[in-house]
């Protein structure tokens, strides 16, 4: 069985908002596409949402009996905002939530963590996503797109450790199905695509697929940490920087089976997404990364 009613889509013109807003129109759903400027998307009803505007949170919230959750990009502490919206949420009758983390960051971690750690308890039915690295952060808006693109280079602290990237079309897939299936996982899933991949790997492929030189240059955590501080929070670097410490130790160097499970397919591994996003003809991506 399928539900139906309504589901309210977090971060709709983003890199996994954009992508399960379509699934769930194509699948018959109601959606509501809630974004900063109300974007239209085709087949779904625009509403205007901030994370720092409670004042949005209302209407947003109308008629919405399911929603899906992209924390706000960069905030080290997003529980402060979310978690007042969440308990309107609940209050006005949302009956399943389901939250964007990261394969990173567990129950109660980090960030996002804590957020994960409070859900079970607000709502009745709910699903944790915990995505390994987006594939799409070599083809997007990402800054490692932007240094592919503008300098034939990707910066990382990660050494030669391998990550289980996963393609975003994929995270949607999963999304649509905690969202819209009978019953809701009530759990947390880690999402990997169907290897593990190590940084000199990706340049490697994105080298193949585009016929132009990519190579991967390995920084210290230091390094890193303040290169990414020139444009974002030091706090939120530092924890990025962290994170490419821990995937040179080997914590991301896993497979798991949960796109398959959920979707009944298997995950798309990398060549399969740069081809279809490096190639000349691949129309360029327009949303934010998570």
């Amino acid at each position: 069985m399928t539900a139906t009613g309504t589901v309210l889509v977090i971060g709709a013109t983003g890199t996994t908002g954009s992508r399960t807003t379509a699934q769930l129109i194509a699948a018959g759903q109601r959606v509501k596409a809630a974004s900063r400027r109300a974007t239209p998307l085709a087949g779904a009803e625009p509403v205007r949402f901030d994370w720092y505007d409670p004042a949005t949170f209302g209407d947003a919230l109308g008629e919405a009996d399911r929603v899906y959750l992209v924390p706000p990009v960069g905030d080290p502490n997003p529980a402060a905002v979310m978690l007042p919206f969440l308990r309107q949420a609940r209050a006005v009758g949302v009956r399943r939530a389901v939250l964007l983390s990261s394969s990173a960051i567990p129950e109660g971690g980090p960030a996002v963590g804590a957020v994960h750690q409070t859900l079970p308890g607000l709502f009745e039915q709910w699903a944790v996503l915990r995505p390994s690295w987006f594939m799409q952060n070599f083809t997007g808006a990402h800054a490692h797109a932007d240094s592919i693109r503008n300098d034939g280079v990707i910066l990382t602290a990660a050494g030669t450790g391998r990550v289980g990237f996963v393609d975003a079309d994929d995270i949607a897939a999963v999304a649509v199905h905690a969202l819209t299936d009978d019953r809701a996982p009530d759990t947390d899933l880690v999402l990997t695509g169907p290897e593990a991949l190590s940084y000199d790997d990706i340049a490697a492929t994105v080298t193949q697929v585009t016929g132009r030189s990519v190579v991967h240059h390995r920084l210290s955590h230091d390094d890193m940490r303040d290169r990414l501080a020139a444009v974002i929070p030091r706090e939120f670097a530092t924890m990025l920087a962290d994170m490419d410490s821990a995937i040179a130790e080997g914590a991301e160097d896993r497979t798991t089976d949960t796109v398959r499970r959920l979707t009944g397919r298997p995950p798309h591994s990398f060549r399969v997404v740069a081809e279809r996003e490096l190639s000349v003809r691949a129309a360029p991506e327009t949303g934010s990364p998570r």
